[in-house]
């Protein structure tokens, strides 16, 4: 069987929450669902290559019925068979693959290709995704910050030209409704760098109390958010930008995000240490408040 090399046109980036698409491929999963293909959707699926932001919650209608999407995963296919989610065997972006959104649906309603549809995705919770999304990628810098004097060693920088603490401790991130969880392994491969652990744990209070500061002064700045993005499928590069006071921070990024700091009316960060046999983990909780 061979497939279609018809890559989605994600919309999601601009902030779009519905739109009209073009069934292109229907595939049964093995477990009871459908995999939909559209030509394009405002429905952002999560990517197992970095799983931190979870799939938008959304229905697919066509005729009066309406279709609920009970997961959207990215797809990818070399012509003759596609894989979803985890069991793609490349990287995105990899020569002779084409990289889709595949909505996955209970009940295929009777959708055949060549269908128009319409694709509605649940507005109140991608503005919570995506206000979690943001506050997240705000405390990182604050992070940054507040451990910029325990490197003994120079490492890369962040958009604010920052020693990336967050960028190079970081073990899994996870964005979560007004809100986000970041652990950061702070063991031998950090130390190496040149970061000093010693006296963390004793500092957390001051580390949160100056991150909690900064996150004060930036939401209050009301600073721009946007998307920058080299193209409009899910295999072009994408960027979040923040004018924060004095600096125009990029971070590479797939999510979706808010339009600007306004939306928010505090951003706040706690912080816990745990030991994982042996090597100490750093816990922030992000806690974001919509204005």
């Amino acid at each position: 069987m061979t497939l279609p090399h018809q890559p989605t046109t994600v919309t999601y980036p601009a902030g779009a929450i519905s739109g009209t698409a073009v069934v292109v491929h229907l595939a049964s999963q093995g477990d009871g669902t459908t995999a939909v293909l559209l030509d394009s959707t405002p429905c952002h699926p999560i990517d197992a290559a970095w799983p931190d932001q979870g799939p938008d919650h959304a229905v697919i209608r066509k005729n009066g019925a309406s279709l609920r999407v009970s997961d959207c995963v990215v797809a990818a296919t070399d012509g003759t068979e596609m894989f979803t989610g985890r069991q793609i065997p490349v990287k995105k972006g990899t020569e002779g693959w084409t990289f889709a959104v595949a909505h996955l649906v209970d009940d295929d309603g009777g959708l055949a290709e060549g269908d128009q549809v319409q694709v509605d995705v649940d507005e109140t919770y991608r503005a919570e995704i995506s206000a979690g999304h943001t506050a997240c990628h705000v405390a990182s810098l604050g992070l940054n910050q507040a451990m910029a004097d325990r490197w003994k060693k120079e490492v890369r920088t962040d958009g604010r030209g920052v020693p990336d603490f967050d960028g190079l401790a970081i073990d899994v991130s996870t964005i979560l409704q007004n809100g986000s969880v970041d652990t950061y392994r702070m063991g031998k491969s950090l130390r190496r760098k040149g970061f000093i652990t010693d006296g963390v744990a004793e500092a957390l209070p001051e580390l949160e109390d100056a991150i909690n500061e900064a996150l004060g002064s930036w939401v209050e700045s009301g600073a721009e958010v946007r998307i920058e993005r080299d193209g409009d499928t899910l295999t072009d590069l994408r960027f979040w930008v923040c004018e924060l006071p004095g600096n125009t921070v990029r971070i590479p990024c797939g999510g979706t995000h808010l339009r600007s700091l306004k939306e928010l009316s505090s951003v706040n960060v706690a912080l816990s240490l745990e030991d994982a046999a042996g090597t100490p983990v750093l816990r922030m909780k992000t806690t974001a408040t919509p204005a």
